[in-house]
């Protein structure tokens, strides 16, 4: 076997290889469609490889040259279509369909045109040029901002461009007279070395922003109470700090659910979740662009409310006390009521969170020993911090 067609070989199991990767990341990828069109896209790419063999050693070598070219341009429009479906673009499927079957007739047609010559080797490789243009015309109008995306869209304009210039080292170090005598050539060499290359950098990006998804996908999941759909402690700990760096004043408000126990021994934990699920979408529905909501304990519930001060975060609270007291939880009896109460606090200047929790917990506590469904304000925050002197 000559060296080109070892290199064939080597290039159809990457793509093999690929193939399978892409399979295995779309059964975890919110991008499920697209890791399956680049699965397509290697795997019928990497035919081309067999039937550039069939050409060398199995006459007539025509239709096997076609079908060469055919399979690896479709996987390149596979690939478009995969792209589009990762960024969400619009793809005129019909119109890429058009598109490759005029290709692959203009391949038929210059099939016959002396070999060695910049037109027919132009006229060869531009298909391939313009088809994997339009994926990294794609990706980049998807204005995607991560550099892995970034990456894409530079490795398939090199990859395309790459192409017009494989037209130029056809001429260079000849590709041979007939399709037969393209494996021997000085050009199959350097074009299947670079092919390689280019297999891997392309698959090795998709790979990673595949990748990058899933894991991201991940921390989110892993940041989110499944029951109420808001912040756990978690993730709740993870935005806070950025968001108390901001211009003061900012303000909690800590929530609990009244006579939560009851609610569990009466109508079972169902009715015990449903309660948490309506008092978590409360709370996404009513909170503020930039706030934090976030479920840190069984029925407790705590909001950040940035460049907020006391007063507004008072009516907030009384906004969502009256809301929770006069609305039927779904999944519970309708005259069933569920209250809450809620202590709020505005973080003093310089003071730590967990000393502005403290007085809102506190707040919290007044309002349940009140009689429960109502609003307290905290202590000042020097009170406190005295509090906390005499303690040490």
């Amino acid at each position: 076997m000559s060296g080109a067609g070892f290199l064939l070989t080597v290039n159809f199991l990457i793509a093999q290889c690929f193939c399978l990767f892409f399979l295995a990341v779309s059964a975890r990828s919110r991008n499920r469609a697209a890791a399956r069109w680049f699965a397509g896209c290697f795997a019928v790419a990497s035919l081309s490889t067999v039937f550039e063999l069939l050409v060398a050693y199995v006459p007539p070598p025509k239709p096997w040259a076609i079908l060469a070219f055919a399979s690896m341009l479709g996987g390149m429009f596979m690939l478009r279509v995969g792209i589009g479906r990762l960024y969400g673009l619009k793809t005129n499927r019909w119109g890429l369909a058009a598109l490759f079957a005029a290709f692959v007739a203009l391949d038929y047609v210059i099939y016959d045109l002396p070999r060695g010559t910049l037109q027919h080797a132009l006229l060869y490789q531009t298909p391939f040029a313009v088809t994997l243009g339009l994926s990294a015309f794609a990706a980049f109008r998807a204005r995607a901002k991560s550099f892995v995306d970034r990456a894409l869209v530079v490795l398939l304009a090199v990859t395309s461009v790459h192409f017009v210039a494989k037209a130029f080292a056809a001429v260079l170090a000849g590709s041979g007279e007939t399709a037969r005598d393209y494996l021997a050539s000085q050009f199959a060499l350097l074009s299947q070395s670079m092919g390689a290359v280019l297999i891997v950098a392309v698959g090795l990006m998709l790979l990673c922003v595949l990748v990058l998804e899933i894991v991201a996908d991940e921390k989110v999941n892993a940041e989110i109470d499944p029951l109420s759909g808001l912040l756990n402690r978690r993730g709740f700990d993870n935005r806070v700090d950025a968001l108390m760096a901001g211009q003061r004043p900012h303000s909690i408000v800590l929530c609990d659910l009244d006579h939560f126990k009851a609610v569990n021994d009466t109508h079972g934990h169902q009715g015990g979740d449903a309660a948490i699920r309506a008092f978590g979408e409360m709370l996404r529905a009513a909170a503020p662009k930039g706030a934090l909501a976030a479920r840190i304990g069984g029925e407790e519930f705590l909001l950040f409310l940035p460049h907020t001060g006391k007063e507004a975060a008072l009516l907030f609270a009384h906004a969502l006390r009256a809301t929770r007291a006069v609305s039927p939880i779904a999944g519970l009896p309708p005259a069933v009521r569920v209250t809450s109460s809620f202590g709020v606090a505005e973080i003093g200047e310089k003071e730590p969170l967990r000393f502005a929790m403290r007085r809102a917990d506190d707040a919290l506590y007044a309002a349940k020993s009140a009689g429960r469904d109502f609003v307290r304000e905290a202590e000042p925050p020097a009170v406190v911090l005295e509090v906390v002197k005499r303690a040490n």
